[in-house]
């Protein structure tokens, strides 16, 4: 749908600093978005990623350091590798992170939620 893609893609007030996309029109993001992203991620099927998949993608990016350069199979390669526990705990970091996003996008006050948060800078490989 062009005209979908087109408003996503348009001129917004509110960003992730350093993003081009809307923090705040893709939040509350839920778990399960940030799961579908991930197995998206996970089976390679990411050539083409909506505003929330790419406000998730930067947020991953942002609270696990060992991601920060990685291209999306790359990524992808990562999640395969994490355990349960860990991916849980990572899908908490992510949504933490974008709503602490959206909400310094709306002027409240707060941190960088999970960032620059590794795993003791070890890949799980």
């Amino acid at each position: 749908m062009p005209g979908r893609r087109a408003r996503e893609r348009g001129d917004m007030a509110r960003r992730d600093p350093g993003s081009s996309i809307d923090v705040a029109q893709v939040s509350p993001v839920s778990e399960m978005a940030v799961v579908d992203t991930f197995t998206r991620l996970i089976f390679d099927e990411a050539d083409e990623l909506g505003a929330r998949e790419q406000v998730i993608i930067e947020a991953f990016r942002s609270v696990d350091d060992n991601v920060l350069m990685d291209t999306l199979p790359e990524m992808g390669e990562y999640l395969r590798n994490l355990g349960v526990r860990e991916m849980i705990h990572l899908v908490a970091r992510i949504r933490e992170h974008i709503q602490a996003q959206a909400g310094l996008a709306a002027g409240e006050p707060g941190g960088d939620a999970g960032h620059g948060k590794g795993r003791a800078g070890r890949r799980p490989h």
